[in-house]
């Protein structure tokens, strides 16, 4: 599957081998013939069109290095049943969305976008026979990582004129969509190609993401499938490797013997993701995702049931915090205080919450030194009842405390 339809990257990165039943077998370096293959299969049952993500782990055999891992987790987003252009727009959209999400915006990230029938129209135009394309796709898929000059001799191999390699090699390098509409609007070979793109681009503004868009006819995407619109995310900056990539595949799922269905999606690898976060200053602060409270002993702890601590336990979990407790009952009544919060705040929990001897329930922060420790106070009945107004209350202490204790900065750069 991955050798026919995948393209030469893939096939030159497969982790394959033999398997003891003589069968080629290989660990999955992409989602998308696995999704659709599934798609395919069950077809007929799935309401159009289909909007599916998942997040699979994925393989590469290839050297290690910044943004790039031999294994990796990968969101893949897809649209399956729908030719319009407009899903082209709104998968693109759910790329850039994220990116917000995480707080990054158009001046952290660009999306490049080109589309394979426009740019096969432009070469047609150009007097490009179509038997060249694809080596003319092969060097665009590679210029902006090999010596322009290799670029011309392999486009000059390809048997293509020096003036028409010149062309390539220009728009390839930037051009405006404006520009190539004057220059290529008449064009039979280009006009139908120009007029989808231009109602892509009146979508995107309307989903409010055009400001994010750059037209880069050299974005091909280098596997074998893709038909139409492809796109990339790459860092403002230019330090990384493309953040996301993706495209419309119509073809695939016919060639993988299932229904004849268009199909477009992306994948969205965590590694370059998380080095862009980090460099922004956005990567998570690990104390967030902390445990929030975990259950200790206390003075008070014999002045009330076991049974009631974990009906503690569980109205906090129930609010929405994340609460640890041992399992031992009876080292919760005789383990030495001072040694459970000790071990609370090498685990990293952010704040113990305990029964006091007075009979009210109690946190007290882990984030700083322990003498004169931030504490606050519920009344153990709304506690136990899971009372909304004492549990915003802990909520809103409980952020202050990691507000205080997380470290000052001046810039997020």
């Amino acid at each position: 599957l991955y050798t026919r339809k995948s393209g030469d990257e893939i096939v030159g990165q497969l982790y394959n081998f033999t398997d003891k039943g003589g069968r080629e077998v290989a660990l999955r370096p992409e989602m998308t013939p696995t999704f659709a293959r599934m798609v395919g299969a069950r077809a007929n049952a799935l309401r159009k069109p289909v909007r599916w993500f998942s997040i699979p782990q994925l393989f590469r055999y290839e050297r290690a290095q910044r943004g790039r891992l031999r294994e990796h987790f990968q969101l893949n987003v897809d649209i399956v049943g729908e030719p319009s252009e407009l899903a082209d727009a709104e998968l693109l959209a759910v790329a850039i969305d994220i990116m917000r999400e995480l707080g990054l915006t158009s001046a952290d990230v660009r999306a490049r976008v080109s589309d394979r029938r426009l740019l096969h129209g432009l070469l047609a135009a150009l007097g490009v026979d179509a038997g060249a394309v694809g080596a003319v796709q092969g060097v665009l898929d590679k210029i902006a990582r090999q010596p322009l000059e290799v670029s011309r001799e392999k486009l000059a191999a390809a048997g293509l004129a020096a003036g028409v390699v010149d062309r390539i090699l220009a728009l390839a390098q930037g051009t405006t969509f404006e520009a190539l509409q004057a220059e290529f609007g008449a064009a039979p070979e280009a006009r139908e190609h120009l007029e989808r793109f231009a109602r892509y681009r009146e979508h995107l503004d309307g989903l409010g993401v055009g400001d994010w868009v750059d037209l880069d006819l050299s974005i091909v995407r280098g596997l074998a499938y893709y038909t139409g619109i492809v796109f990339e995310l790459f860092d403002a900056k230019g330090e990384l490797r493309a953040i996301c990539g993706g495209g419309r595949y119509d073809t695939l799922l016919k060639a993988l013997g299932g229904t004849d269905l268009p199909a477009l999606g992306f994948g969205m690898g965590d590694v370059v993701l998380g080095e862009l976060l980090k460099d922004r200053g956005l990567f998570p602060d690990p104390s967030e995702e902390a445990v929030d409270l975990t259950l200790i002993g206390g003075n008070g702890a014999g002045v009330r049931p076991f049974a009631e601590a974990l009906r503690l336990v569980t109205a906090l979990r129930g609010a929405g915090f994340s609460v640890a407790h041992g399992l031992n009952a009876e080292r919760y009544l005789t383990q030495a205080t001072r040694n459970q919060v000790d071990a609370a705040k090498k685990a990293g929990v952010a704040a113990a919450i305990y029964f006091r001897e007075d009979g009210a329930t109690e946190a007290v922060s882990l984030l700083g030194r322990m003498s004169g420790a931030p504490t606050h106070a519920m009344d153990t009945a709304a506690a136990l009842a899971g009372d909304a107004a004492a549990m915003q209350g802990l909520r809103e202490w409980l952020q202050l405390q990691r507000d205080n204790a997380r470290p000052s900065s001046g810039s997020n750069g």
